[in-house]
């Protein structure tokens, strides 16, 4: 494969790491060598000696001439999540949405033309499509990612729907430009989007942005999820969206909060140890 970036500080060889991780589709969690190397792009021997470092840093696990991925590989994306603060806020308000409405309720931020779940608070429901932390959709067909787009300028958005979806996810509607820029124009003026079948049959949501304190950035959306069949669209509007909103400010302006924490830091000595903490002094 030839390089993918003239930049000089560009390192190829990280790249086509990520390119294996990649290559395992969730619906193909064990693969051969050559599944690997085709799936990623990349020559059989270049595809064996990144899975054999992989393995040594347990991230993939071998056996009968197959491949997988190690739950290790988890604290990717864990790591990223809990870097944002988003769980650890979100949680017991999601909890306290669930418990309320009696649906599933999750937390997704945009990744080029795609929404990937970072939370979840589920109730054993049974709708077309299995959703777990990590799972990407396409984002104009869902509520969430239309609250996500809604949020970008045009050329943001143009940027975004460049980069191809990744979520082997084809969706029930796939509108035009112009179809798009009209839900985006609604879910600005309304503060909120509803999907209505859109992305699968029976799966219907309504979604609100997830901000940095009132007026800030959006930084994630949240949902609520029903089944079509069993909930009305009136009853997802009149029942759960208030509630979903009220969520939605508390986590908004409880992230604010997080945001202005003082971080405090470590020192560590030449040998590696861990020194006093460092950062604000105590009061008084």
């Amino acid at each position: 494969m030839p390089r993918r970036d003239d930049d000089p500080d560009f390192v190829e060889a990280v790249a086509r790491g990520l390119d294996v991780l990649r290559a395992f589709a969730p619906r193909q969690p064990a693969m051969s060598l050559s599944e690997v190397a085709a799936a990623s792009g990349l020559a059989r021997p270049t595809a064996r000696r990144i899975l054999l470092t992989l393995e040594t840093l347990g991230y993939v696990r071998s056996g009968d001439g197959q491949f997988s991925l190690t739950p290790r590989v988890l604290e990717l994306g864990l790591t990223y999540v809990q870097s944002m603060g988003l769980w650890d806020v979100a949680r017991p308000h999601l909890e306290a949405l669930v418990a309320r409405t009696g649906e599933s309720s999750s937390v997704a931020q945009l990744d080029g033309s795609d929404i990937v779940y970072v939370a979840r608070v589920a109730v054993p429901k049974i709708i077309a499509l299995a959703v777990q932390v990590g799972t990407r959709f396409p984002a104009p067909a869902t509520s969430m990612g239309t609250v996500l787009l809604a949020d970008l300028t045009p050329r943001e958005v143009d940027t975004a729907l460049a980069q191809p979806s990744r979520s082997g996810v084809v969706p029930r509607w796939e509108p035009t430009r112009a179809e798009l820029e009209e839900a985006l124009a609604d879910a600005r003026a309304a503060g909120y989007a509803v999907a209505d079948e859109k992305l699968a049959p029976g799966v219907r949501s309504v979604a609100a942005p997830l901000r940095r304190g009132a007026g800030g950035p959006v930084v994630a959306a949240v949902n609520v999820t029903v089944h079509a069949a069993e909930t009305s669209l009136a009853t997802l509007l009149e029942h759960h969206l208030p509630l979903l909103l009220a969520t939605a400010e508390t986590v908004s302006e409880e992230l604010a909060l997080v945001a202005r924490l003082p971080v405090s830091h470590v020192d560590t000595d030449a040998n590696g140890s861990e020194g006093r903490p460092t950062g604000p002094a105590p009061p008084a």
